[in-house]
């Protein structure tokens, strides 16, 4: 049987139909087949392997060789979903480094879409690169390269000045040519209101419900994280194994009942 790799074309039409997006973070090969096979839609290889795989207090250490090297792994056991990866700290300063650096992303780690932090101050940089080809996943609320310009990892967007910035980036990085955009820990009327007014899909985490998708770190997801955030849950429980959490998980996204308010800012 065919199976239907899933592209920047579904997940619109996904958006449109309302059918909730799935991602989860992998960055080996086991662990990349497993989630793959369970039905999620995006897999991430993130940045955030600096803290759950090289034991970081943050994700600024992580080097682009990084994200290839586990790209690499992930990426060939990955029938159906899409591949995304982080373009890690200030490996996008302009455009021409940002183009650059996602090229070995996708030629060398095999990403079909790269994701980067950022508001206006991206705007050209996004441009330029899904002018020559490259998909592009905007990052907005809690940009975690940026921890320690923020002050700690807090709630974004509860001001109405900082959330009238918010929809504002939202629109010009769509305009510029963003595919996706990923909301993080922003408060839920925030994000139903970004999820509403945009075109391309929002994918949630920390931000409620109303986002197009979620995306969880897997490392919180089955509960062995140190200092699992507010916003995930474990799904490995109630004598569950790892297939079956990731599949719980998936089935959870899809439903609706996960988060629950518990897991929102508001």
């Amino acid at each position: 049987m065919t199976i239907s790799r899933v592209t920047v074309k579904t997940l619109r039409k996904m958006k449109q139909a309302g059918d909730k997006i799935v991602s989860l973070t992998a960055y080996d090969a086991s662990f990349a087949r497993v989630i793959d096979e369970q039905g999620v839609d995006v897999i991430l290889v993130g940045d955030s392997l600096g803290m759950v795989m090289q034991g970081h207090d943050s994700t600024v250490p992580v080097t682009v060789d990084a994200i290839i090297y586990h790209a690499k792994a992930v990426a060939p056991q990955c029938k159906r979903a899409m591949v995304m990866a982080d373009l890690p700290f200030m490996s996008y300063t302009n455009p021409n480094q940002a183009i650059s650096n996602a090229a070995r992303l996708m030629q060398e780690g095999q990403a079909h879409i790269v994701k980067l932090e950022g508001g206006e101050a991206q705007l050209d940089t996004v441009r330029h690169m899904t002018r020559h080809g490259v998909p592009v996943c905007a990052h907005l609320g809690l940009t975690p390269q940026t921890v320690h310009k923020l002050g700690g990892y807090r709630v974004q967007g509860r001001e109405e000045a900082v959330a009238k910035q918010m929809l504002s980036d939202a629109l010009a990085l769509q305009d510029a040519g963003a595919d996706a955009v990923v909301l993080e820990c922003v408060p839920v009327d925030l994000a139903e209101k970004l999820s509403k007014e945009l075109e391309i899909p929002t994918i949630g985490i920390g931000a409620g419900r109303v986002c197009d998708g979620q995306v969880l770190v897997l490392q919180d997801m089955i509960g062995i994280s140190s200092l699992a955030p507010r916003f995930t849950a474990n799904f490995l429980r109630d004598g569950r194994n790892i297939p079956d959490a990731i599949k719980a998980y998936v089935d959870a996204v899809r439903d609706q009942t996960f988060p629950t308010d518990e897991q929102c800012f508001f």
